[in-house]
């Protein structure tokens, strides 16, 4: 059995929560997955992600906890479990890089910053222009997990968010290992990933939004995989003990 959490708030008021169960519920008929939501204050507590072999952060800031969606994005990355991180989950995952990574204690999302204006610590900013309900493509780097996974070097995704990643501390994330593997026509990021991961991929569009909700995007059944991957060398480990 697969065991998948999703962390963050679950709200029917945001599309990607309604999306998610029902795609992964698709998949159940080729994988034996167990899901559970895990609200973003329980999972400050590192122990309450203890056993999955996969964590999708999921859409929906401000969290309610922004510091369980770090601690998440953490866990996940140090313990070498695949990992998803779409629209709010991107920009906390690499909140958590800079911060615990990079040494960017300071590194600060602007959307828990109201009335305060973006200064020299904001990682996370608000665009110049929302992409909430915009579609746009993405031009991806040859030979990323993330153009294996589509098997494209462009695609066209949806969105919804406002806020996306200061290009002033692009050079520190990349210096710490974070490599910049999908980006828009402007080229701003629009998706990351980290190489020495089993399964590490982070973006700022939402693949959970694509089509009608009936066939999951490649990034979803690649991030599957990934978890049943990791399942399997956990029962490996746990039968040779």
């Amino acid at each position: 059995m697969k065991r998948i959490a999703l962390v963050g708030d679950r709200s029917p008021a945001v599309r990607a929560h309604t999306r998610i169960p029902d795609l992964l519920d698709v998949l159940r008929d080729d994988e034996d997955l167990d899901v559970y939501w895990i609200p973003t204050p329980d999972a400050e507590d590192p122990t309450a992600l203890r056993g999955f072999d996969g964590i999708w952060l999921v859409p929906g800031s401000p969290y309610r906890s922004p510091e369980g969606g770090i601690t998440a994005a953490q866990v996940a990355r140090l313990g070498g479990i695949p990992f998803l991180g779409t629209c709010g989950g991107f920009q906390h995952a690499l909140l958590e890089f800079a911060r615990h990574e990079c040494g960017f204690l300071a590194a600060s999302h602007s959307e828990y910053e109201e009335g305060e204006e973006e200064g020299a610590d904001s990682l996370i900013v608000e665009l110049a222009c929302s992409l909430a309900g915009h579609e746009a493509a993405v031009e991806v780097t040859p030979g990323s997990l993330v153009e294996r996974l589509l098997g494209a070097s462009r695609t066209v995704e949806r969105y919804h968010c406002s806020y996306g990643l200061a290009d002033a501390h692009l050079d520190l994330l990349a210096e710490h290992g974070m490599r910049f593997t999908g980006r828009d026509e402007s080229g701003a990021v629009r998706a990351a990933e980290l190489t020495d991961h089993p399964f590490y991929l982070i973006t700022l569009f939402q693949p959970e939004l694509a089509g009608d909700g009936t066939d999951p995007h490649p990034i979803i059944r690649g991030f599957v995989a990934a978890a049943g991957a990791a399942q399997a060398s956990r029962s490996l480990r746990t039968s040779m003990a």
